[in-house]
């Protein structure tokens, strides 16, 4: 039967290595990339940190599900227009399907927290965290949430950690620089 195909195995090679490009991108390659990305951003001069940003935040907003993305977008574009339960719906058919995708539950964490669902927001957050440990997006999210619920010391934690991934993050530095004060005490 073989010989009837001489050229079988040049098939399959080439069925296999197009098979291989046209996979959605492996959960080890961008762990490897993001890896990769971080350490440069943690050692990144400023000018080159938006760059790196940008390319860790496209990296984590990729499910490895063309559905799985559209539903993202859509759930990000409701979010865009203010309409914050359509936003819901779409995140959370996200989270049903895509459980172990840390970016779905962020995105959600931030709907929750625009419609003041605080607990639903921390326990999204706790669970994007613990898919994407480095997310520090996700660990600021958590301090501005820790400072609604007043706790200035765990959210000047949280910026702390986020600020130790990302240098450069504008929002963290200028939180921290907001909360030292009445978290270290002023100088005298």
């Amino acid at each position: 039967m073989v010989a009837n195909f001489p050229k079988l195995k040049a098939i399959v090679a080439a069925t296999a290595a197009m098979t291989a490009l046209c996979l959605p991108f492996g959960s080890a390659a961008q762990v490897l990339s993001a890896d990769v990305l971080l350490q440069d951003l943690a050692q990144a001069e400023a000018s080159e940190a938006a760059a790196i940003d940008r390319e860790l935040q496209a990296l984590w907003a990729r499910s490895g599900s063309p559905s799985m993305d559209l539903l993202l977008r859509r759930g990000r574009d409701a979010m865009e227009r203010g309409d914050l339960q359509e936003a819901v719906e779409h995140l959370t058919a996200l989270t049903d399907h895509a459980p172990g995708f840390a970016r779905g539950w962020y995105e959600r964490a931030r709907v929750y927290f625009e419609i003041g669902l605080y607990g639903p927001s921390v326990a999204d957050l706790e669970r994007s965290l613990a898919l994407n440990p480095q997310d520090y997006n996700a660990i600021y999210a958590l301090g501005v949430v820790f400072e609604q619920f007043r706790q200035p010391e765990r959210a000047y934690e949280a910026y702390q950690r986020a600020k130790a991934i990302h240098p450069h993050h504008e929002e963290v530095s200028s939180a921290l620089e907001r909360l030292r004060p009445s978290v270290e005490g002023r100088e005298l």
